[in-house]
């Protein structure tokens, strides 16, 4: 479907968030407004401590907001919801369990019916290329491996949208190159609609049909900068003037920021 096309799926608006109360208190979100279109992939920039992860956590419902409203298809986000799925920086496997029962945990804590889920497991596998190693443990899988591992299980009860806080900020860089690839091919693949933080100007552009651009703390938008690239995207992508226009409109705000990759 064309981008323009879709239909709006999370709504924000005035969102604000401040850590502790009174003199004390951090303001670490001002005065949030945007919209992200269903089954789009939006990544979110900006330089470190300006509320990045903050935001992710409150779209994943593990975090309150101080003031503003946040609404996920129509409904207002308050607390965990089963339409959600998220990948954190560290694969966070269970040393002790296979990949094929760590793809399975959320069955286990959803109480779904492992049959189907033992299904839907295997075939998530297959999408992320680990079939073969459903019997392996994590220790034995490398790092790009097992976050694509964390991809599938965060997939497994079929959420609607997909939170990512910098799942390849441990990667070297070409593992890093090749799970960008093989990020955008599931995403392609599975229709959801992905928000993904990161520290890399790169790979923000690389992966997003629109890069929000946040400022230093208190973290505004300051910036959603659409990128007009055909998909799928190849590594040749990072060589066309779209790519270096956006990259270095983006560097250039942060010039004196926090370090980027």
């Amino acid at each position: 479907m064309n981008a323009s096309l879709r239909p709006d799926y999370i709504r924000i608006a005035g969102l604000s968030k401040t850590f502790g109360g009174g003199s004390d208190g951090v303001l670490a979100l001002k005065d949030i407004d945007c919209t992200i279109q269903q089954g789009s992939f939006v990544t979110i920039v900006g330089p470190s401590g300006c509320g990045k992860s903050t935001l992710l956590r409150i779209l994943a419902g593990l975090l309150d907001y101080s003031t503003g409203t946040v609404m996920l298809d129509g409904q207002p986000i308050r607390g965990t919801r089963r339409d959600v799925g998220v990948v954190f920086q560290s694969s966070i496997l269970l040393p002790w369990r296979t990949i094929l029962e760590n793809v399975m945990l959320p069955a286990e804590v959803l109480g779904l019916d492992k049959k189907k889920a033992r299904e839907r497991a295997m075939q998530l596998l297959q999408m992320v290329r680990l079939e073969g190693f459903e019997h392996k443990l994590p220790c034995q899988l490398s790092g790009g491996m097992q976050q694509r591992a964390s991809i599938a299980r965060a997939l497994l009860h079929d959420p609607k949208i997909l939170l990512m806080d910098e799942p390849f900020g441990a990667l070297d860089a070409m593992t890093r190159e090749r799970m960008n690839l093989e990020l955008q091919r599931i995403w392609m693949e599975s229709g959801k609609t992905v928000v993904l933080i990161t520290h890399s100007i790169p790979e923000a552009v690389f992966l997003g049909d629109k890069v929000f651009v946040m400022s230093p703390r208190p973290g505004t938008l300051e910036r959603v900068l659409p990128i007009d690239l055909p998909r799928p995207r190849s590594m040749e992508a990072m060589s066309h003037p779209v790519f270096a226009a956006a990259s270095a409109s983006i560097r250039e705000r942060f010039s004196h920021a926090a370090s980027f990759d």
